[in-house]
């Protein structure tokens, strides 16, 4: 068990708190991480994207000139792909993009996330994260109070529409339940600040 520092909002810290190295102490495999990372971006497309073929053209139902004798190249269509509004060959047709890794690799993947964090020295464990009302000024004095000058995620043990609304138009800045948590988002975002509720449910999903 390692101990890491517990701040308040206001940026002192109030005491410390042992982290499990089963989660947040492992080696980070790189490999891993960047296959659900590619996972999670494959996972998040769309698959809409649609080009007409030859035979969804419109017109071109007539054989622009006859086989032989013109001194043209015999054509069949004026909707064939190598014609101006023609067809578009092997183009994009509406597909699922969408697959999944096994539960050790998902769970190897997250344990190394959240391993890096900690490695970095990116880690920030808050005692509690309490807002009165709907306050961006209270975040971003709180991120100010913790020296965090660079992309931020903040992590609460569920979600809590006065932190999400409040951190919503904060550039740089994303709000996340532990039940939504992925590795795209704990490495896409510089700061790692969790509460500490939650550091006890993450280590209890993923110990």
């Amino acid at each position: 068990m390692s101990k890491v520092s517990v701040f308040d909002m206001a940026g002192n810290q109030v005491s410390e708190t042992e982290i499990s190295d089963a989660v947040f102490g492992i080696t980070p495999n790189e490999a891993v991480m960047h296959a659900m990372v590619v996972n999670y971006l494959a996972n998040q497309r769309q698959g809409t994207q649609s080009t007409l073929t030859r035979t969804e053209v419109r017109g071109g139902g007539r054989k622009p000139w006859r086989q032989k004798g013109t001194g043209h190249a015999r054509q069949g269509s004026i909707r064939a792909p190598q014609w101006v509004h023609g067809g578009i060959a092997l183009g994009p047709k509406p597909r699922d993009y969408r697959y999944t890794l096994n539960k050790k690799v998902r769970r190897l993947a997250m344990k190394s996330a959240l391993s890096s964090k900690v490695q970095n020295d990116n880690l920030i464990v808050l005692d509690a994260l309490n807002l009165d009302g709907y306050k961006t000024k209270t975040i971003v004095e709180m991120l100010k109070a913790l020296n965090v000058e660079s992309k931020a995620l903040i992590v609460t043990l569920d979600a809590d529409q006065k932190v999400v609304k409040s951190a919503a138009n904060i550039p740089g800045v994303k709000t996340a339940a532990v039940n939504t948590l992925n590795v795209y988002d704990i490495l896409n975002y510089d700061k790692f600040i969790v509460v500490k509720n939650a550091v006890g449910k993450i280590e209890e999903v993923y110990a």
